[in-house]
């Protein structure tokens, strides 16, 4: 007898309810309009503001950001397309407000992904919320990091979609594939995109592997194929996000860089990609991987310090180090002594029943495709370690494309965040619902317990072979170890107090995990013995590793994490006395050096003006270089500053000055100037050498490579005048007037892909000034000259886009009569 749509209905819609409520309940405070402080999202609402100010006023975000950085592409804040999608986004989510949506819709992905694969529905609630609220989600949302969470969140949507291809479901599976791929993209987390990918190659061989045993070549033809397709479809459906970020990513520092910085010393250098140190920072310790199931065996996170009753004050007041001295010190010292540098916000903890589960899903599910699983998650896991696993990332970074553009190799644990679960639904399934294997597993539990204290042993490996020692501990022995200022002996007795603590704090996750493990043990026990029913065994299950990962992740992200809007909005962005005189001041161009000890690590000071400084993770490769040569130095170089406009300087308050103060620099430059000379360097070296001491009013420096294209005469003319008409983002106009063919410096950032320079209507050239400025020819008489930011890339985007729509809704078309035809064939019968 059929059943009927709606009984069928009935368990997917529980698990839309459990997942609503579970986040409602995390989530609370954000039910009460209550927001999160997230020092991230701070910063990009900085940088942004002005964007959003500008879409207000022309109902479109512009291309250029004129706030941070003097000027910089603004494909990487806040960008926007026409499509022929509706916010797909806000339907799945439900319209839910931040965080909630995350963890919905984290929750909701996962599900597809398990019901795609046909697990228990029950099954499919565990390892779901498993993967949402695995410590990584929360630890990354309380900062910020926005974006990376949607990203992981559509991740298990994208892998359902191409499983469903490789189940033969084509065109189901190239709709769905299309759709969340698209979603995963258009959030533009490239890292975590790239990351996946990864995933899905190993795990697509290991799907061809058996299809060539098989002799499957129709189907492997067409699934990859299929593929392929879905790809195609999201990429060009975000083409408008790729190409752009594609074209702005060759003048970052992701890159690569011609000159080489290092204090005063400037070598010239050719590189394609980050700096191997710099991009293996926040590499994961070898080690650390024990953190999937025992959060806290390396301390937790850099911010969290030893309390009063720790271990570390026992055994310091055992060394008759007085009491309140000894919890003093505690309170001083951090927890955390893994490998991750400079610092992490948290641990990486999937939940010891997931990860326990998803050992036993090695021996007990016979789908070939685990291994295949398990050598993605192995792959990613010796990509995260990084700079502690030199042969293997040194490798990757020289030789896999694109990899040498990121840093942080610990991010790539989203990959086992994604299928450790995914095997522990595997294994449950198997267990619970999979004819034939009660009988299989009574007849042979060894293997079972032997993969179980496999995990045992290896954590009992780890502490014989561990020292225990951390990063800062050397800090402690520079501090109290010199024998002119401190005391040796007392460092030594510090250091050793550390270490019994850290060994205190990994004996008690042993035994926690043993507790775990007994938990499944017992209860897959129970089942087998007909004690107790599948679903109970889940249910448990369900409950305690949800329960546990609460606990865990609500240590990073919690009530105290929200704050109401007027609270965050005036802690933030009001403007003080300081801000409201700038502001005063109308001028439509001018910039604003805030000289705080984070000037360019800090995004606020751009919400209100145009900022020097400023705060993103991908500068251009000139202005950091500008930074490091220039703007870092002390004194300030006042040339450089002046030619960059800075008008006004925010003085940080100090112990003298309790408030912030104002200085006003009345030898800034302006818009744009006439030079009297042009002086010619030979290469970038030289070039920004230059700037070390010169008169940017007077002169302009140009590579020498760029002498046949300024070949004109400058003639002295006092009455020659250049100024600012109209200042906008995206297009600049001057006019000029001179009796005899002068140079232009404008205040700008030099950016040739997209930036185009005309003379009164007509196409002109303009140069590199000054190492990052532009400069240009101007002829003699009146004229009128536009800077427009008319980059290629977003218009053939936006081109682009317009196909991968249209083949969306194809996909979609096609899935759905495939779908009719297949319940029409079903009816039939």
């Amino acid at each position: 007898m059929k059943t009927p749509f709606y009984k069928k209905a009935i368990p997917h819609i529980i698990a839309v309810v459990v997942f609503l409520i579970i986040a409602v309940i995390y989530c609370r405070p954000a039910l009460e309009g209550k927001v999160l402080q997230q020092h991230d999202i701070v910063s990009w609402k900085g940088m942004a503001q002005n964007t959003f100010e500008y879409k207000e006023r022309n109902g479109h975000f512009p291309l250029w950001n004129t706030y941070l950085f003097s000027g910089m592409p603004n494909y990487q804040i806040s960008i926007d397309g026409k499509s022929f999608l509706p916010n797909f986004h806000a339907i799945i989510t439900l319209g839910l407000p931040k965080p909630i949506s995350f963890f919905f819709l984290a929750c909701v992905c996962f599900y597809i992904l398990c019901q795609v694969l046909r697990m228990n529905y029950l099954v499919s609630i565990l390892c779901s919320l498993a993967f949402a609220y695995c410590t990584y989600d929360p630890v990354i949302i309380s900062v910020g990091h926005e974006s990376k969470m949607v990203a992981i969140a559509y991740m298990p949507g994208v892998l359902a979609g191409l499983f469903l291809i490789y189940q033969k479901k084509y065109w189901p599976g190239l709709a769905v594939t299309a759709f969340f791929a698209t979603w995963e993209i258009a959030y533009n987390h490239p890292q975590i995109t790239y990351y996946l990918l990864i995933a899905i190659a190993i795990i697509t061989l290991g799907f061809v592997t058996i299809w060539i045993k098989a002799r499957e070549w129709k189907h492997t033809a067409i699934a990859l194929s299929l593929a392929a397709l879905a790809a195609f479809i999201a990429f060009a459906n975000c083409s408008i996000t790729l190409l752009t970020t594609r074209e702005y990513a060759q003048y970052t520092m992701r890159g690569g860089k011609t000159i080489d910085i290092n204090g005063t010393d400037i070598k010239k250098v050719d590189t394609k990609g980050l700096d191997p140190d710099y991009a293996f920072q926040y590499s994961f310790g070898k080690g650390e991987f024990l953190t999937f199931l025992m959060p806290y065996a390396y301390g937790g996170s850099s911010g969290e310090v030893f309390e009063d009753d720790s271990k570390l004050v026992t055994v310091l007041t055992d060394k008759n180090i007085p009491e309140s001295d000894a919890v003093q010190l505690a309170a001083s010292l951090p927890k955390y002594w893994g490998g991750i540098e400079p610092s992490t916000s948290g641990p990486v903890y999937f939940g010891a029943i997931i990860f326990i589960l998803a050992i036993i899903s090695l021996i007990v599910v016979k789908n070939e495709i685990r291994w295949w699983i398990l050598g993605a998650v192995i792959f990613t896991l010796f990509m995260s370690w990084g700079s502690y696993l030199p042969w293997f990332n040194n490798f990757l970074f020289n030789n896999l494309p694109l990899y040498n553009k990121f840093r942080a190799p610990s991010m790539s644990l989203v990959i086992p965040q994604l299928l450790m679960p995914l095997l522990a639904g595997m294994a449950l399934q198997q267990i619970f619902f999979t004819p034939d294997t009660r009988e299989q597993l009574q007849k042979s539990l060894k293997p079972l317990l032997y993969a179980i204290g496999g995990i045992f042993l290896t954590m009992i490996l780890v502490y014989i072979f561990n020292d225990f020692s951390g990063g800062v501990d050397k800090q402690i022995m520079d501090a109290y170890g010199n024998p002119q200022s401190g005391n040796p002996e007392i460092a030594r007795t510090i250091v050793n107090a550390l270490k019994e603590a850290r060994k205190a704090m990994f004996t008690a996750g042993f035994f926690r995990v043993l507790g775990f493990a007994a938990l499944v043990i017992g209860l897959i026990y129970m089942y087998l013995k007909n004690i107790i029913k599948p679903a109970v065994a889940i249910i448990i299950f369900l409950l305690v590793n949800t329960i546990d990962l609460f606990a865990i992740g609500s240590k990073y992200l919690n009530s105290d994490s929200f704050i109401d809007p007027e609270t965050y909005q005036s802690d933030n962005f009001a403007p003080t006395a300081v801000d409201q005189q700038i502001l005063n001041d109308k001028d439509p161009h001018f910039r604003v050096f805030n000289l705080s000890p984070d000037r360019f690590n800090d995004a606020v000071t751009s919400y209100h003006h145009r900022s020097v400084g400023g705060y993103h993770a991908a500068k251009l490769s000139l202005y950091q270089d500008l930074i490091a040569a220039q703007l870092s130095r002390s004194p300030l170089n006042m040339p450089v500053l002046n030619m960059l406009d800075t008008r006004y300087f925010i003085i940080p308050a100090s112990q003298q000055q309790p408030t912030a103060s104002l200085q006003k620099n009345e030898e800034a430059l302006g818009a744009a100037w006439f030079v009297k000379n042009i002086t010619y360097v030979n290469g970038a070296v030289e070039e920004i050498k230059a700037l070390d001491n010169f008169n940017p009013k007077d002169t302009a420096y140009l590579d020498i490579s760029l002498k046949p294209k300024t070949s004109i005469a400058i003639n002295a003319d006092s009455t020659a005048s250049i100024k600012l008409v109209k200042y906008d983002n995206d297009a600049i106009q001057y006019s000029s007037s001179a009796k005899a063919n002068q140079f232009a410096v404008f205040s700008e950032i030099y950016y040739p892909a997209g930036w185009n320079a005309y003379i009164d209507g007509n196409k002109a050239e303009y140069v590199k000034t000054d190492y990052l400025l532009r400069g240009m020819e101007v002829p003699a008489g009146n004229h009128t000259i536009d800077f427009k930011f008319e980059p290629a890339s977003y218009s053939t985007g936006q081109q682009l886009s317009y196909v991968g729509n249209a083949l969306f809704w194809l996909a979609i078309l096609m899935a759905g009569l495939a779908l009719w035809k297949q319940r029409k064939k079903t009816e039939v019968q």
